[in-house]
């Protein structure tokens, strides 16, 4: 089988081989592409594919359709939205993604952003550099907040976890709530969870029904100078409103790790000119750890493919 990397997992080559070799020993063929989103170019490292691994970079359909010998799509990510699931569907494609793997590093970030922006981090830190003192900036602390979880699978309760590791009161909200939730997580209907939080930390998967959930009227709902968390997918969160209520002093804070769109952003948007605002390009997922532990998985349910017994089965 012709096997092809449209980018880079972030592991050494060292680690790329080790997973690679017995492949190639295989008979089958690998080759690894440096990252482009250029359609034209994706079609031609890929047109005569069996496989395409591939990360968070965008897999449009008409790409899909392009590969008329391709039979799995092995993604290096745990959301799917930027593949084109519909042509992958009507070609028969199978697809699997890498389901666990950035659980502790995307919670970490989460609770990093709550207490950067309860502690004034960034500010402080300016103002020692510019021989400055504390004065006016003394933040608060993480323990005694309540945090709400808006969608509580494996990361949202993780990042839950963590939050009442910190004495931290934590509100979850979730579509099916099965009862074998930890009973930390107290369950509430989103409006309540909103108007009660100090902290709102987003963990839902982009679908139609969570594309802009945080929109003008549900910020309305949110408890005065609350602080919201967003590293689950920018759609989720309607950048303009959010951008207002953040200037107007409706919340206090924001920590915005993803975007409509993947980094590097157009400099004009609107969540990177906010006051009390963190932003980073995508990172909460890529740590050392869990580069290494996605590799693992993708290449896991490549063998396992192979084999007859697709796991992580998206279709």
């Amino acid at each position: 089988m012709k096997i092809v990397l449209l980018e880079p997992l972030g592991i050494s080559e060292a680690s790329l081989e080790k997973y690679t070799a017995p492949l190639i020993e295989a008979g089958h063929s690998f080759k690894a592409y440096p990252k482009d989103t250029d359609p034209a170019i994706q079609i031609e490292r890929a047109k005569d594919a069996d496989v395409i691994m591939i990360a968070n970079m965008p897999l449009k359909a008409e790409v899909i359709n392009a590969c008329d010998k391709l039979k799995f799509i092995d993604v290096a990510f745990t959301g799917v939205d930027h593949i084109a699931l519909d042509a992958a569907r009507a070609k028969g494609v199978k697809v699997s993604n890498a389901a666990g793997y950035s659980t502790q590093a995307v919670a970490e970030l989460a609770l990093c952003m709550m207490i950067s922006l309860l502690r004034n981090v960034p500010q402080v830190s300016e103002r020692c550099r510019n021989g400055q003192t504390k004065d006016g900036l003394v933040g608060c602390e993480l323990r005694g907040k309540t945090v709400g979880i808006v969608g509580a699978g494996a990361i949202g309760t993780r990042t839950a976890e963590l939050c009442h590791a910190f004495r931290c009161k934590v509100l979850g909200n979730k579509r099916h709530v099965t009862g074998q939730e930890p009973s930390f997580i107290e369950f509430v209907p989103l409006e309540r969870l909103l108007e009660e939080s100090d902290i709102v930390s987003l963990h839902c998967p982009l679908t139609e029904e969570t594309r802009h959930l945080i929109n003008a009227e549900r910020i309305a709902h949110m408890k005065q100078g609350a602080y919201l968390i967003n590293t689950a997918r920018g759609p989720v969160v309607d950048s303009e409103a959010l951008a207002k209520a953040l200037n107007e002093g409706r919340l206090s804070g924001a920590g915005i790790d993803v975007f409509e769109n993947e980094p590097p952003l157009d400099t004009a948007h609107p969540l990177l000119h906010c006051k009390n605002t963190l932003v980073t390009p995508h990172v909460a997922f890529a740590s050392a750890e869990s580069m290494e532990a996605r590799a693992a998985i993708v290449f896991n349910n490549l063998s396992a493919w192979m084999a007859g017994k697709q796991q992580n089965i998206i279709l």
